[in-house]
């Protein structure tokens, strides 16, 4: 019974032995007694360091934590009230004020002799433009000389007549009609110097015809109105017509000039007749043009579905150029206080939400989405989502939203 006993008092010591074999040996290879544990393994200083090194990842699903030099790129303000304008805006071109422009035709046929001025000449009405060699005023000039003889010869007669019949040499009748053909002359010779006139020439010209018997046959084309010269095709030699485009001249009056713009229709309610409007171009950002609404259309184009709105804009110094690209902005309403952000701070996320930043400690950021009205000078309207007073990032908001949607590092 003892030797049967004594392997199973061995057996137990061999395995005491072996536990404690165990427990010494797995220390040493770093793990961590659940017997002692305020003793670390010697890895796990290093684990803790390499730990500490790693960056924090502050991020949660609409906030951020930056540190101060990631606060440094950043412009932080309080949410102020601004005023907005209610307004509409359209985009247009310049043109010449029809009303105040006259295309300049020759009123017969012919050839041109001379043109005077130039494109951009300032002209005063009645400034001969153009002369032409017309047929039809060498036809009324010959009509006009010939005229003038045959009244020159009945006067004679009448003349004659009346000294013959005061001495009873001739018959009463032949009075009466030496009388006649006196005043058919006279009344030919009168339609015939209005014919030439209607030419263009001064009474002075005309005596002159008549007295020399000599034909003029240079037709001047004056100008109907002082302005300046817009357009020009007219060249010595070239054979013109009444009415055939181009015009050989075009005067405009620039004091006053016109913009075309087509509204959309939806828009197209909030304009009317006289309201006043401010007018933009690209060529001139810094100025800004006043003037009017003149017409708007009756219509609207089924193909855009816009109606085109004309304006006459105010113009003395002629700054403003037909064909420039413009703008113009006309106010529907009265104006609103409402709050609003620099468009800086205004981000566009992913899914076409608006949102700001806004902070407390300028430490901790939180994103909030809003709802933008107006965009004006600068500044986006905040309909809903923030108060004045919040403090919001105006600059550098895209950051933190890039920041925010950037995968933490693994």
């Amino acid at each position: 019974m003892r030797f049967g006993k004594l392997p199973i008092i061995v057996g137990a010591g061999v395995v005491a032995v072996a536990i404690v074999a165990a427990s010494v040996w797995l220390p040493a290879r770093g793990g961590r007694s659940n017997s002692e544990p305020g003793v670390a393994s010697a890895a796990e200083p290093e684990a803790r360091a390499e730990s500490a090194a790693q960056p924090r990842d502050n991020r949660t699903a609409d906030s951020v934590e930056l540190s101060d030099a990631q606060i440094q790129a950043l412009r932080i303000e309080a949410a102020a009230t601004h005023v907005f304008a209610v307004q509409r805006t359209a985009v247009g071109s310049i043109d010449f004020n029809e009303n105040r422009s006259v295309q300049v035709f020759t009123p017969y046929p012919g050839k041109i002799i001379q043109a005077f001025g130039d494109i951009g000449e300032e002209v005063v009405k009645g400034k001969t433009l153009f002369t032409i060699d017309s047929p039809d005023l060498v036809q009324a000039e010959s009509t006009l000389i010939a005229a003038a003889g045959v009244s020159d010869l009945t006067t004679a007669v009448l003349a004659r007549a009346k000294d013959l019949y005061d001495t009873q040499g001739i018959a009463q009748k032949d009075m009466e009609q030496a009388v006649s053909d006196q005043q058919t002359a006279e009344a030919a010779l009168k339609a015939a110097r209005q014919a030439v006139r209607v030419f263009g020439k001064s009474d002075a010209e005309i005596d002159a015809i008549v007295a020399k018997r000599k034909i003029d046959p240079a037709l001047v084309v004056p100008s109907p109105v002082s302005g300046r010269i817009t357009a020009r095709a007219a060249q010595p030699g070239l054979l013109v017509q009444p009415g055939n485009a181009p015009a050989p001249f075009t005067i405009s009056d620039l004091s006053s000039v016109w913009l075309l713009a087509d509204v959309t229709e939806s828009d197209s309610p909030s304009f009317h007749l006289g309201q006043d409007v401010r007018v933009k171009v690209m060529a001139l950002p810094q100025r800004v043009f006043a003037g009017r609404i003149t017409t708007i259309g009756e219509t609207v184009d089924p193909n855009t579905h816009t109606v085109v709105v004309r304006s006459e804009i105010r113009d003395p110094k002629h700054e403003l150029r037909p064909g420039m690209l413009a703008t113009f902005v006309i106010r529907t309403g009265e104006p609103l206080t409402t709050v609003g952000v620099p468009q800086n701070g205004v981000v566009r996320e992913g899914d076409g939400t608006m949102s700001v930043w806004v902070t407390r400690d300028r430490h901790h950021f939180a994103r909030k989405t809003v709802q933008i009205g107006l965009q004006q000078e600068g500044f986006d309207q905040i309909a809903e989502g923030l108060q004045a007073g919040e403090l919001v990032v105006t600059d550098g908001a895209i950051f933190l939203s890039n920041m925010l949607a950037a995968a933490p590092d693994s």
